[in-house]
């Protein structure tokens, strides 16, 4: 069960309707529960709430007196969150909702992402539409399934299962903006067969460690060049090679998802007693280079080397192998690839390499490619295709999915903008390096007009994750007047 919720957060209505959203297990994948806990609030208000055949859910609301006859406006956002804790935090997301507490202004969970991303726009729509003040069209609530690993629910949404043709999108994270347009993008996973001999007595079993690192957004914050701690670990045992000091990896595993730049990474390796002190040598003239260069984006990086006292693996990487997988790894992008030439400060084609995982007879490396150009985009998948073949990998390229292209002559951003103006001032026009759903959505809409609004929230996809107490209730206020004015 969560920890007790903060009380008396403005506006009311949405943080309670956050609250029953946090207190539930919504991983991707695992919304179930949190699907069911939502039929029973729309039940308990009246509305209707319908499923398609990939669980997306839709609540349908009344229009409210005098508005009853007005276009349904679909307010959308997503139900499943991403699954990341700290390594020292004791925490299941199978089963256990997110615990919270304040930082000054700032909603923040204990030691886990939070899922304000997208909680807080799924809670936002919740609130309006039992929201006794507002005054609103017709609504239909679109809650899509499984966003942050794939984009299922948007990807199998039915035509004609939603019936409006105005669009408000809450997925975005920063106040003051309106969001018209976004990055396509989609994954590349490698396949390389575990080649493995046992391991040779006589050798001393060591783990090296690094961690420490902010991670963060795969999309958002690939631009702020924060350190990758798989790439990092990479570059440690490539000096470890260079130096000669003859390890026998048993080991790699790092990052968690594929959509957020991983924080931490692990290898466990053998080593002749006799080169220990060399490897050591090595691991903190690796730290100290890191760390120097890393210092404004990740300064609590460290790089721990410690004997493993029990468990010791009993196979190693042959030779080759390892030689395959450490070069795969140090040369695969993981960083901004372009900058818009038409959006200033714009990323448009990125990669994150997010996850090494091994299983019992492969070891993969998943890599999450986005662009607003769907050109660039397979021509980045693609050349990763030809650096993992050329490895001796087995790749797969999981679908990919468009962008959202800006529509500057949208009816409902002229309205957003000057409902904006009349509120709080100008708002600035952006588009976002992120896989927002509304590329697909329109797919599944044709003709539908829509924008992106959010409040500030910070460090999605990491334990870090936290969302602005005073934005949200200006964005709570923008989306009721915006509502309102329609």
């Amino acid at each position: 069960m969560a920890n007790v919720f903060p009380q008396g957060l403005e506006p009311a209505l949405l943080w309670q309707s956050f609250d029953l959203i946090r207190s539930l297990p919504h991983g991707s994948g695992n919304e179930a529960q949190l699907i069911e806990a939502l039929k029973a609030w729309a039940s308990e208000h009246g509305f209707e709430a319908v499923q398609d055949a990939v669980g997306n859910l839709l609540v349908r609301v009344p229009g409210s007196p005098g508005y009853e006859d007005h276009p349904v406006v679909v307010l959308q956002g997503h139900i499943d969150m991403v699954c990341e804790k700290n390594s020292d935090t004791e925490f299941d997301f199978a089963t256990q909702g997110i615990d919270v507490t304040m930082d000054g202004d700032w909603l923040t969970a204990v030691g886990t992402t939070l899922g304000a991303d997208n909680a807080i726009g799924v809670a936002g729509g919740m609130a309006v539409a039992i929201d006794p003040d507002a005054k609103h069209p017709p609504l239909e609530l679109l809650m899509t399934v499984d966003e942050e690993t794939g984009m299922t629910g948007a990807f199998g949404l039915e035509p004609g299962f939603v019936s409006g043709k105005t669009l408000i999108n809450c997925d975005t994270e920063e106040e003051g903006a309106i969001y018209v347009g976004c990055s396509g993008g989609g994954d590349v996973i490698a396949r390389f067969p575990l080649e493995l001999q046992k391991a040779k007595k006589g050798r001393v079993a060591y783990q090296i460690e690094l961690k420490g690192l902010k991670g963060g957004h795969s999309g958002l914050d690939i631009h702020e060049n924060r350190a990758n701690a798989i790439k990092c670990l990479a570059r440690v045992l490539w000096a470890l090679d260079r130096h000669g000091v003859g390890l026998r990896l048993a080991g790699f595993e790092g990052g968690s998802m594929r959509n957020a730049v991983p924080r931490e990474a692990r290898c466990s390796l053998y080593i002749k007693p006799k080169r220990v002190d060399a490897l050591l040598a090595v691991v903190a003239e690796l730290q100290a280079e890191l760390q120097a260069e890393f210092r404004a984006t990740d300064p609590e990086l460290v790089v721990v080397a410690s004997p493993i006292a029990a468990d010791a693996p009993k196979t190693v990487f042959e030779r080759g192998f390892q030689a395959y997988l450490v070069r795969t790894i140090m040369a695969v992008p993981s960083a901004v690839i372009a900058m818009s030439g038409s959006v200033p400060g714009l990323v448009e084609t990125s990669n994150n390499l997010g996850v090494v995982r091994m299983g019992d007879e492969a070891l993969e490396l998943v890599c999450c490619a986005r662009s607003s150009l769907g050109s660039a985009l397979e021509a980045v998948r693609d050349s990763l295709v030809a650096l993992f073949e050329l490895a001796g990998a087995d790749v797969e390229l999981d679908d990919s999915y468009p962008g959202w292209l800006p529509d500057m002559d949208s009816p409902l951003l002229a309205k957003a903008l000057a409902v904006h103006q009349e509120l709080f001032g100008p708002a600035e026009i952006k588009a976002v390096h992120a896989g927002l759903e509304c590329g697909l959505l329109q797919q599944a809409i044709p003709g539908c007009d829509m924008i992106s609004i959010g409040p500030d929230i910070r460090g999605a996809h990491s334990p870090t994750e936290r969302v602005s107490v005073p934005s949200t209730a200006k964005f709570y206020q923008l989306l009721v007047a915006l509502l309102a004015a329609m």
